[in-house]
């Protein structure tokens, strides 16, 4: 939520307009090689490409003509030193950028306004909604999930300067931002290594140690602080989940001993927190029958935490207990002086207990299918003819196992892994209490087995039946899975044993369901209306077996892959789905632009507090959607889903992006432990690919297909079946609706097709780049038919002069990365020449840093 906006739009442009312009003349004066001719060429490039691409030129023509116009380079190396000077010169750009937003942020959101807490403190108030808000939080919470999708570029040390800088720019304290960005210009931004799984963990811990402890504690303490009565000890308002060290889905090198060690890499960091904490409570908390307990509570923390094999002893409830009793004397014989110091601490041991985050463990159910048929093959556990066994025949097997077997009996690796893993759960809840890791994922869960498969791996693995702490949770993603997820849960809720375990989870499913592979599959409308369809239908099944269902949206990063404003998504759900908790997947760059900072973080997440509780507290409930709309919708994401089909069905629709983007460079940087590919030895096609690299591919060629394809189409063909004036009335009372193009108009905001319309000629890609561009100019008329603007994102003119201030910086980076994309062709075009390929295919790569990284107003 913005703040009124023109006072809002002035202080954007006061504090992050002109002052970029300021402190980005400083880069010129750095002491760096050649530094302020760098700057004043990138400066006279920039008006250049722009210049060059509204006469219709290529990146090629424009590249040639600058070095031809303003330099005398005419040698090749001189010329590629040059554009690697001018990478290096606006990823640091971008980064200023960055940290002034964040710096802004206070000024230019609204703390106070719709969406946030006080806003909701003013709302129950207003309408004496303190008994439903009270009965509502007894089992409402929002849950936050940490993802290593790999599509943040910046190395942990940058990420700590953006932090330091933007503390510097709030106090404009020139001389500190002069240094930091002198450290800046020093430090490299591109990794030599691939990161290993437990490298992203670590670095997200950073942002839980000193984001998220310190956001969650505040809603937290607000909450209880305004409305005592409401919060349940029981249940926590807030949680945090974590996917780096337990998601192996496509990861070979996430292993047992990585996910204990994230684990214990978690329990650490938590007990630093608390032990930095109750250090400070000491300095307070000086009064008799108090400093003593506390000073004992500091020494036990202290011995778990820093003495060598030390055996853990201390519990979430020890500590919650202690920190009780010192409110108690503190209130009874010493004023309450303090107390609201030992409550925060107490709320955020509530939230984090011995865990920080619960771990979450994901594999594909492809690699359990081959599990079990290696363990009947090896073993006399299951029947030697399982694998032609029917399903039906499979899942008894499966539920007759008693006994637990050797991994190591199994000659692969990874079966071997997947049944460790499985054993290891018990010994994280041990150490972090059962929260510690209480979920395993399912990707490509297509049948009832896939779940029972997970079900019988945990009796090998020495679980009883009757002991299982574990959630086990399906995934579906693929439109088709999103179709059929009705039926598969109803067959799951008929096994007794399932029932039986879902019993002894307090009757709680988790279903989570995938955007990401939905947009890659189906298309834009289709991804999102599949996924309300299926909430819809599983909220009415689970309901009919008395069970509480929950879901886990796995979205992030760009609107193409589910981002966007999501709260407003959890805000236009009708009541006919289920609104027991908002869980969602965070990231690639979502977590630093959403929650790089600690008000940033409070602010978003007070928007999905508020979107949970308000929705079911306030509103009529007039969002859900009338059988006559819902026909409406389902009527457009069926025509965008056949407009998106004959693009993806294009006989050279792959071919394109691979020729046009730098889709195969993704394997190459390094920027997260996963393969771009679940199949690493097949030629490319589009089950195989991820999704991260695939709406990446297209962000970067500006062309955001993901984002909107099929929705001007759509929108077309009901006009022409005169259903126009029904849709004005759907964008108009539908909040689902208008959101869903609201981020559609933010993925083609960040769209520029001058960049590419050179391909419009090339005898073999010109008819798609055509399709791509018509559908583009089509969905971009209708949208603004729509919304009555004149140009796209009007309606929010702080992001939209965010991107438009953004995407001139990268300007330069998407020309040179096209340029060297169309040298390496040239050079593969001559085989005997392949001289300084290497170098191009290293400034593609670099190129992609900034652009991506410049893209994080995306999240």
């Amino acid at each position: 939520m913005e703040a009124p906006v023109n006072n809002s739009l002035q202080q954007f442009k006061n504090l992050v307009g002109t002052k970029f312009q300021l402190y980005n003349s400083l880069f010129t004066s750095l002491p760096f090689h050649r530094v302020e001719k760098t700057g004043i060429f990138l400066s006279l490039f920039l008006l250049h490409c722009e210049e060059g691409y509204a006469k219709g030129g290529s990146p090629q023509e424009i590249m040639d003509s600058f070095f031809e116009q303003y330099t005398t380079y005419k040698e090749e190396k001189q010329r590629t030193d040059l554009l690697f000077r001018f990478v290096q010169y606006a990823e640091r750009q971008v980064v200023l950028f960055d940290a002034l937003e964040d710096a802004a942020f206070r000024n230019v959101r609204d703390l106070q306004g719709a969406g946030t807490l006080r806003h909701l403190q003013s709302e129950v108030l207003q309408e004496q909604a303190q008994d439903k808000l009270k009965k509502k939080l007894e089992d409402f919470s929002v849950r936050l999930v940490l993802t290593a999708h790999p599509t943040q570029f910046y190395p942990g040390e940058v990420l700590g300067i953006i932090n330091d800088l933007s503390k510097a720019l709030i106090d404009d304290n020139t001389a500190q931002v002069n240094m930091y960005l002198q450290q800046l210009g020093k430090t490299p931004f591109f990794k030599k290594e691939k990161p290993t799984p437990y490298d992203e963990a670590i670095s997200l811990v950073w942002f839980l140690e000193n984001i998220f402890y310190q956001a969650a504690g505040r809603i937290l303490s607000f909450i209880r602080a305004q409305f005592p009565e409401a919060i349940s000890s029981d249940n926590s308002l807030i949680r945090m989940g974590f996917w780096p060290g337990g998601d192996r889905d496509g990861n070979p090198f996430v292993k047992e001993p990585t996910t204990l060690g994230v684990a214990a890499a978690l329990r650490a960091s938590v007990m630093k927190c608390y032990f930095r904490e109750v250090r400070n409570l000491r300095r307070r908390l000086t009064f008799k029958g108090v400093e003593n307990v506390v000073a004992a509570l500091e020494s036990k923390l202290s011995r778990n935490l820093f003495i060598p094999g030390h055996k853990a002893d201390i519990s979430r409830r020890e500590i919650l207990d202690t920190l009780s009793a010192i409110r108690k004397t503190i209130v009874e014989e010493h004023n309450s002086l303090f107390v609201h110091l030992v409550d925060n601490l107490a709320s955020k041991v509530e939230i984090f207990g011995l865990f920080f985050a619960s771990l979450d463990i994901r594999q594909d159910s492809s690699v359990h299918e081959a599990v079990l048929e290696e363990v009947a093959a090896k073993t006399n556990v299951l029947p030697k003819n399982y694998a032609s066994l029917d399903d039906t025949a499979k899942i008894e097997a499966l539920l007759r196992i008693d006994q637990a077997i050797d991994p190591l009996l199994l000659e692969s690796t990874l079966h071997q892994d997947t049944l460790q893993t499985i054993a290891a759960i018990q010994q994280i809840q041990d150490a972090n209490g059962e929260e510690g890791c209480n979920r395993y994922i399912i990707s490509h869960s297509t049948s009832v087995l896939n779940v029972m498969e997970v079900y019988g791996m945990f009796l090998l693995s020495g679980w009883k039946k009757d002991t299982i702490t574990v959630d086990i949770v399906p995934l579906f993603e693929t439109i088709d899975d999103l179709r059929h997820a009705g039926q598969v849960m109803k067959l799951l809720y008929e096994n007794a044993d399932y029932r039986e375990h879902l019993r002894r989870r307090q009757c709680k499913q988790t279903i989570m369901l995938g955007f990401s592979d939905g947009t890659k599959d189906g298309g834009y409308l289709m991804a999102n209306w599949s996924i309300y369809k299926a909430k819809e239908e599983l909220s009415t099944i689970s309901q009919e077996y008395g069970i509480s269902v929950v879901f886990f949206d796995g979205r992030g990063g760009p609107p193409a892959r589910g981002g966007g404003k999501t709260h407003q998504f959890y805000a236009s759900m009708g009541k006919n789905i289920a609104n027991k908790e908002i869980q969602q997947t965070i990231q690639g760059q979502t977590i630093s632009s959403n929650f790089g900072t600690v008000d940033a973080a409070q602010f978003n997440m007070e928007q999905l507090v508020h979107a949970g509780i308000s929705n079911e507290l306030f509103s009529s409930r007039e969002v859900t959607l009338s059988k006559e709309e819902e026909g409406l919708l389902q009527s457009l994401a069926d025509a965008g889903y056949m407009s998106y089909n004959k693009l993806k069905n294009h006989p050279y629709f792959l071919a394109y992006l691979d020729h046009a983007s730098p889709l195969r460079y993704y394997a190459e940087a390094n920027i997260g432990s996963r393969p771009s590919k679940r199949n690493a030895s097949a030629k490319l096609n589009l089950n195989d690919l991820r999704a991260v690299p695939y709406v990446g591919a297209w962000s970067q060629l500006k062309q955001n297909v993901p984002g909107y394809y099929g929705v001007g189409s759509a929108l077309q063909q009901l006009d022409q079946q005169g259903k126009w004036e029904e849709v004005q009335h759907l964008y108009k009372h539908s909040l689902f609706f208008r959101t869903l193009l609201d981020n559609c108009e933010m993925a083609m905001k960040k769209s520029y097709f001058p960049l590419t319309a050179y391909l419009a000629k090339h005898p073999q890609y010109g008819e798609v780049w055509q399709m791509i561009y018509d559908e583009f100019e089509l969905t971009k008329k209708y949208l603004l038919l729509l919304n009555g603007e004149s140009e796209l994102m009007a309606g929010s003119p702080i992001d939209q002069l965010s991107i438009q201030m953004r995407e001139r910086i990268v300007l330069p980076l998407l020309t040179t990365q096209q340029y060297a994309l169309t040298r390496i062709r040239e050079l593969d075009s001559h085989p005997d020449n392949g001289h300084g390929r290497e170098t191009y295919e290293k400034l593609i790569m670099r190129c992609s840093f900034g652009i991506i990284n410049a893209g994080r107003n995306s999240a």
